[in-house]
């Protein structure tokens, strides 16, 4: 039902994504009135002006919260869609405590002006929550960069370290701390699961400087390979803008397109397949084809940006898996999960997965959604995944 009513809504978002955050602002007022309207209502004295303040001080908290965030070298997002968002929510947040107080206003009693005192208590302390997950989603989480190692069976004594969805728009601190915690991981092996760059900034020159920049300073004993993601964020002219000047010969990444590399090592053999994201039908025939060229008996990890191949790597018998796309969703609830992962099924959003003999990771990624999309995150912080293969 919610990718229903996210397919309804989409050509609403693209057409409101550009807003600039003074549209929004103007509404404010707007809210604040229908607010207080719907909030006197109620057949008890209510203040006049309590709701509407509240209203106006909180959206004006939103929007230079929204203003801080590119000023501060943090993200690049646009104001106008989270702070028309965030206003709608805050107006829900009212009639929702204003319908709540009419309910009990059907009890034997009716309401009083104690009882519709705490209602605007509600209110207030639910608005501070709201703030208070705003900064968090957009000022911490999203720097909160986290390392998942996980230790499995291999021929071969390997670390592998997976970064996926970089979704670059300009260094920030998060890029810095993703450079200095992956070498500092010192990984015999780079792999790149798709997105380099942020929707909003792939064919913009400074942000493509800055996604060679962080490429450029990374290193890994076997070397970096990448292999493209989707192809709205990919297109072919931003990976050539990408992956064309990246640094010195020793950091040059590899880019594989639906192709298979035998990677000697001291110990053995290890061979990874990259595959484009096209079409999923298409995609699974390639994979087919190359693990049909590979040794019965060798070692095999997968590169594709989604994790749609999930079924078909477990048929062809890949041994490791590494996907992205989901973001984690970006924004996770308590005991839901995921509140949307641009992927046809749930299943697969986030973590390490068991299919057969098959180990599938899909990365929460580094980076953020682009478009009109809030620059944030909320208990899914982005993730630097390593995985040791184990030589018992």
């Amino acid at each position: 039902m919610i990718f229903k009513l996210i397919a309804w809504l989409r050509p609403i978002y693209y057409w409101v994504s550009p807003m600039p955050g003074l549209v929004p602002l103007l509404l404010l007022p707007v809210s604040a009135f229908l607010g207080g309207r719907a909030w006197r209502w109620l057949p008890a004295p209510q203040p006049q002006t309590a709701i509407p303040v509240m209203l106006i001080a909180f959206g004006l908290l939103d929007w230079a919260l929204l203003t801080l965030l590119p000023a501060a070298n943090l993200s690049y997002g646009p104001t106008g869609l989270p702070l028309l968002g965030l206003t709608a929510l805050r107006f829900a947040l009212v009639l929702a405590a204003a319908g709540l107080l009419l309910a009990v206003n059907l009890l034997p009693g009716g309401l009083t002006p104690r009882i519709t005192a705490i209602g605007l208590i509600l209110v207030g302390i639910l608005n501070l929550g709201m703030l208070a997950v705003e900064i968090d989603g957009l000022f911490i989480e999203p720097f909160s960069l986290q390392v998942t190692e996980i230790s499995t069976p291999g021929p071969v004594s390997l670390r592998i370290v997976q970064l996926s969805d970089l979704h670059v728009e300009r260094i920030t601190r998060r890029e810095r701390a993703v450079i200095e915690q992956v070498n500092g991981l010192h990984p015999d092996l780079i792999v790149l699961t798709g997105d380099y760059l942020n929707l909003s900034y792939n064919h913009d020159p400074i942000a493509q400087r800055d996604a060679r920049q962080v490429l450029s300073q990374l290193s890994a004993t076997y070397g970096i390979y990448a292999i493209p993601g989707s192809p709205a964020v990919d297109t072919p002219d931003a990976l050539e803008a990408v992956f064309s000047e990246n640094g010195s010969p020793a950091h040059t990444v590899r880019l594989l397109n639906d192709e298979s590399l035998r990677i000697p090592l001291n110990s053995g053999d290890v061979y990874l397949l990259g595959i484009t994201l096209k079409d999923v039908t298409r995609d699974r025939a390639i994979l087919e084809e190359l693990m049909a060229e590979i040794p019965s008996r060798a070692y095999t990890i997968l590169l594709y940006h989604t994790p749609e191949l999930a079924d078909a790597a477990a048929n062809s018998g890949v041994n490791l898996y590494f996907a992205g796309h989901t973001h984690g969703g970006q924004i996770r609830l308590p005991f839901f999960g995921a509140l949307y992962t641009a992927t046809p099924s749930r299943q697969y959003d986030a973590g390490e997965f068991f299919l057969d003999n098959t180990i599938l990771y899909v990365s929460r990624g580094i980076g953020m959604e682009g478009r009109g999309a809030p620059r944030v995150r909320f208990l899914c912080p982005p993730e630097i995944v390593v995985i040791d293969l184990v030589n018992p």
